[in-house]
Order: C-alpha cells, then structure tokens, then sequence
C-alpha cells in the first residue's frame, strides 16, 4: 500500500514540476528579451538597449558523454584573473568542510572556501596560492570557478610578517573589550594562522 502511494505521488511530482535549465544547458547564442527591446526603443528611440549579464558571459559547453581527462579552471579575483579556462589534472581547494580534491568529472557542488592554500596540479607542476575565502562552482561539465576576496601565490608571502601579524592580532584579541573589536581580532588570528600553516606545512 505505501509503496504504491509512494509511487503515484511521485507520478504526480514528476508530471508537474518544470524542469530548470543548468547553466551547461544555454544556448551559445543568448536571445535578447524581444518585449524589454521593444519597450526600451519606444521610450528611449536614440540610444542602444543595455546589455544583460547574460550577454557578457560565455556558454559553457554541454556536458560530455564520458569524463575529459582535464578540469578546466576559472580563478577569478574581483580585481584580476589568475587562470582563465585552464586545463588542468586536479585542484584542491580549502573548503568550510575540508580540503576538497576536484578532478574531471567530478558531482556539481558548491563550496564556501575558508582561508587556506589552493593547489593547482598540472602533470608534475603544482603552484599553490593563498586564498582568504570565496566560493567554488563545479560544474558537471568539468569546468570549476573559483572566485576568491583575495589570493596570493604561496611563494609570495614573507614569513616574518605572518609572524609578526599574528602576534599582533593574537594580542589585539586579548585586550579587545567590545564584540566588534573581538571579531575583528579573531578574524586576523585566523587568517594569519592559516597562513603560519601553509607556510610550515
């Protein structure tokens, strides 16, 4: 008897829930909004409609029969881009809930990124950076964003300021008197301890 209520309702569901498009799944060509164009010449005949966000990005490819052999990358930043579709073997990236290894073909996930180290693996070559937080995009197509507040190559980063920062957030912590003053401590002690890790480990 459950069983096949269990069935029926998810007959039901099935028959009435619109399926999403995933991003894989836009057109590479995105069509302009003809009610919004139409509008817009009526009300302003002179001057070009806006574009829309849409416009700007590009379609990703559709999801591949079976898994590439290569991740492509996007690591952006809000000022730059460090690695802009770049096939690559592995990425490990320093997720709220763990390092987290992405390879190709890996499930579509979205992660929060804490401060800590992301290492890019190309054949032998790893290059490792810094990053304070942000959030990764896998997608199912092989394709993973990473978009960080801040990142700087591990190999940039001088290990007597580190030092020298958490000591000095460490003793702003000790003497800090309101909620805020704590907070804020606290979050350089985090960050530079995470630093003081990635440096000696």
């Amino acid at each position: 008897m459950l069983r096949r209520a269990v069935t029926t309702t998810n007959g039901l569901l099935a028959r009435h829930i619109r399926a999403w498009p995933f991003s894989t799944d836009l057109s590479s060509a995105p069509d302009a909004d003809a009610g919004f164009v139409e509008a817009w010449k009526k009300v302003v005949p002179n001057i070009e409609p806006p574009k829309i966000p849409l416009s700007f990005m590009q379609p990703r490819p559709l999801t591949p029969p079976s898994i590439p052999s290569k991740l492509t990358v996007n690591f952006v930043l809000p000022y730059a881009s460090e690695l802009s579709a770049k096939e690559v073997d592995m990425v490990i990236i320093p997720a709220t809930t763990g390092n987290m290894g992405v390879l190709p073909g890996h499930v579509a996930t979205i992660a929060e990124l804490k401060p800590g180290v992301m290492s890019v693996h190309e054949g032998n070559e790893v290059t490792k950076y810094f990053i304070s937080s942000g959030f990764a995009y896998i997608h199912a197509n092989s394709y993973a964003d990473v978009i960080a507040i801040e990142a700087v190559p591990l190999d940039q980063i001088d290990a007597s300021l580190v030092q020298q920062g958490l000591a000095e957030y460490t003793q702003k912590l000790s003497s800090a008197s309101t909620d805020l003053e704590k907070a804020e401590a606290q979050i350089g002690v985090d960050v530079h301890s995470a630093l003081n890790s990635a440096l000696t480990g």
